[in-house]
């Protein structure tokens, strides 16, 4: 049983209907993130050390000096999350290696790098009043995310934590 070709041999018949392409609404260019690196191993004073070098990107990327209430909360939260997440590497990690702060856009990110095993976690049961073992939960309650991020070779690890610039117009 021979078959019957719908076009002479060699001509493929014709050209298939193009596809159909919907326009493509334009979107906003994506900021580029700009990332700044502060080795602290070894460095004395590292807490002060590190809101100072935190303090120094949130002026040179227009965050400081606060021009709204919105605006000086925001840096209040940044500088308190550093200093819980060098504070906690201090405790319990043996001390900051590097603390880095990122940003693209709105979104802050802060990193600190420490030699130490395990993760933090927020306390589940805080004491009103008692000192200590409240940082991973205001670092919970101001930031967007936060987690850990293991070193692959297993020398340590950077905790960080992501948190929400000014709106807009601000």
């Amino acid at each position: 049983m021979g078959m019957t070709q719908p076009y002479p041999a060699g001509d493929p018949g014709p050209d298939p209907p193009a596809p159909s392409v919907a326009p493509v609404p334009p979107t906003e260019p994506e900021s580029p993130r700009q990332t700044r690196a502060l080795s602290l191993a070894g460095a004395a004073g590292v807490v002060s050390l590190a809101r100072e070098f935190a303090r120094e990107a949130l002026r040179d990327w227009g965050w400081l000096p606060s021009v709204s209430e919105e605006q000086r909360a925001v840096a209040e939260d940044v500088l308190l999350v550093v200093s819980e997440l060098v504070t906690n590497a201090c405790l319990h990690a043996g001390g900051p290696e590097e603390i880095r702060v990122g940003r693209s856009g709105k979104l802050l990110r802060v990193e600190v790098a420490d030699g130490g095993a395990g993760a933090p976690a927020p306390a589940t049961t805080r004491r009103v009043g008692s000192p200590g073992g409240h940082g991973m939960f205001i670092v919970q309650r101001l930031s967007l995310d936060w987690g850990v991020t293991e070193n692959p070779d297993g020398s340590g690890k950077t905790v960080w934590a992501e948190l929400s610039g000014p709106s807009a117009g601000d």
